[in-house]
């Protein structure tokens, strides 16, 4: 499959390299085929895992020589993605103003934690923060249990970087009409809350009203939550529809009369918890395969990426560290995210001579550049 075929072929990002949700956000257009070039700090730890894709220059942002080069990346840019606090990229004269002013074109996405206005728009947090003032951290946690962090998917990932990069394909298919790119204001707060927006819009129901943990869909019922097996694994339980619980009760070997829908839910769970434990996930998993019970087991990562159905849809790839990966997704029929099996992500700094070269800066000027430490550590990082 050739690079032709993918979605976002031709379009140029340069990403300031961050943690988590910049990253991930610059991986999405990288695996369906934009030109992601990432701009890394010449010192620090390297903690990017969602580099693959992409090439990686080191410029020091602290020196003139550096920001003038990202200007000069971001002239025939068609998108930047900056991570850092309101009014950073101003100070260094990097803002919106300046590079929209040179190229009109580009489309600006400032992805933050808080957004880039607000009282809290310059104050630091993270994940569990974000989630916090979503308004979704309260409902996350078990019966009479405090709130519990769903680790750092909902606001890094979901609502960050997911959401900054829904926002560039929204904002790229806008410029294909009016011919001008704008700023988006993606964060973590407002991304979380709107991944959430039909828990907001669902109050109503029948199926909430109670404290967390309590009501249907937070492992407060027994047909909705997760069971320990014998070998100290877990199934985990769906069946909200009434002719899925039939058949959930029927296949576990019990009846209605025994476990009904409507009855208390925490004798119920000691009723079905005592029949998981009699078998093993694999036996469990054998007697509800292709069944309509909505129950499935809960795999481990490395079990995921081998089951059966994930390997015959190629659901997962083989990183170049021999760990599995998930496909880029969704899959789109003519023009499908491409993940090259085994590619190693890029070295800090491993593409700069390539770049600058490809920015029109001859040999000379290369090292010339060099030999002023534009960036430290340099030659070094990327083996040059």
């Amino acid at each position: 499959m050739n690079d032709h075929k993918m979605a976002l072929r031709g379009t140029r990002v340069v990403e300031l390299a961050g943690l988590a949700p910049a990253p991930f956000c610059g991986m999405i257009l990288s695996d369906f085929g934009a030109n992601v070039i990432r701009v890394d700090k010449p010192s620090g730890p390297h903690i990017d895992r969602s580099g693959r894709g992409k090439r990686s220059v080191v410029l020091d942002l602290k020196k003139r020589e550096g920001i003038n080069i990202v200007k000069r990346m971001c002239a025939n840019a068609d998108v930047l993605i900056e991570p850092y606090r309101p009014g950073v990229m101003e100070k260094i004269g990097l803002g919106p103003v300046e590079l929209m002013k040179e190229n009109p074109k580009l489309i600006y996405a400032r992805l933050t934690g808080f957004g880039q206005t607000g009282p809290y728009a310059n104050m630091a947090g993270h994940d569990i923060n974000y989630v916090a003032i979503s308004g979704l951290l309260s409902i996350l946690g078990r019966k009479e249990g405090k709130p519990t962090p769903p680790i750092n998917l909902l606001a890094d990932f979901a609502g960050g970087g997911l959401m900054c990069a829904f926002g560039i394909a929204l904002a790229l298919l806008e410029r294909s009409n009016s011919g001008l790119g704008q700023v988006i204001d993606a964060n973590m707060v407002e991304g979380a809350a709107y991944t959430g927006s039909w828990l907001y819009s669902s109050r109503d129901l029948y199926i909430w009203g109670k404290p967390r943990g309590c009501n249907w869909l937070d492992s407060g019922v027994h047909f909705y939550d997760t069971y320990e097996t014998s070998d100290g694994k877990y199934m985990a339980v769906g069946a909200i529809e009434p002719q899925f619980y039939q058949q959930f009760i029927t296949l576990l070997g019990l009846t209605t009369g025994d476990v009904g829908q409507l009855d208390d839910p925490d004798e119920m769970k000691k009723i079905i918890s005592k029949r998981f434990s009699e078998k093993t996930q694999g036996e469990w998993t054998k007697v509800f395969e292709g069944k309509d019970a909505c129950v499935t087991p809960v795999l481990s990562m490395d079990e995921a990426a081998n089951h059966p159905h994930n390997v015959d849809r190629g659901s997962f790839i083989k990183a170049s560290d021999g760990h599995f990966e998930p496909r880029p997704a969704p899959l789109l029929s003519r023009t499908p995210g491409i993940v090259v099996e085994g590619a190693i992500p890029p070295k800090v700094g491993q593409h700069t001579c390539e770049v600058l070269s490809e920015l029109g800066y001859s040999k000379q000027d290369i090292d010339e550049l060099l030999k002023n430490d534009i960036a430290e550590q340099l030659i070094e990082k990327a083996n040059l």
